[in-house]
């Protein structure tokens, strides 16, 4: 590992410490930096500002680790890791949700979320003839649907199993998305 990412690290483990306890608009650079031990310098060598640190850690830390998720088999495996990530860093999630950087969390939820549903949509579509943008309305469609379900349930204090939500998920999508591919590709078809 690299000094760089090293300091990332540690920078985002200082962060995700004061947010346990301070709201993410109370901290500064300057509580992050002597949490941390480094200098000012330091912290601007590799971030603009208190936010890229945010979004750096969402990226790295969650949205990496779900490319292998992206299938109709496993989306929702992909789904209980965002799930179990949020669980396991509530702290962190839902001062971030009730923060001025809602939007990182709103953009990680979105990007890791589309991502499965994309791959699944791609998957399923495999072989038809259905336009890319109907596929990318599908894909949008579920991902704002998933993406303020788990919203709901960090605002309900998260007292809702996960599986139990992905279950009903799984329920409710079961041969929709064949279907709506199905009909997209339909209407291909008769426009022709």
């Amino acid at each position: 590992m690299s000094a760089s990412h090293l300091t990332k690290t540690a920078l985002a483990h200082s962060l995700k410490h004061l947010m346990e306890h301070t709201p993410l608009n109370k901290i500064t650079v300057k509580h992050l930096v002597e949490d941390c031990g480094v200098n000012r310098q330091t912290f601007y060598y590799h971030f603009q500002d208190i936010y890229a640190l945010l979004g750096w850690i969402y990226e790295t830390e969650a949205v990496n680790s779900l490319a292998g998720y992206r299938s109709y088999d496993t989306w929702t495996e992909g789904f209980h890791k965002i799930f179990c990530y949020i669980e396991n860093n509530k702290s962190f999630c839902c001062n971030t949700l009730e923060s001025l950087g809602r939007a990182h969390l709103d953009g990680y939820l979105y990007q890791v979320t589309h991502d499965l549903i994309m791959g699944v949509i791609n998957e399923l579509a495999g072989g038809t003839k259905v336009r890319s943008e109907d596929k990318e309305f599908v894909a949008n469609f579920y991902t704002l649907a998933f993406t303020g379900l788990i919203i709901q349930w960090m605002r309900n204090n998260m007292k809702e199993p996960p599986e139990q939500i992905i279950t009903k998920l799984s329920e409710l999508i079961q041969g929709n998305v064949v279907r709506a591919l199905h009909k997209y590709e339909l209407k291909y078809e008769h426009l022709k």
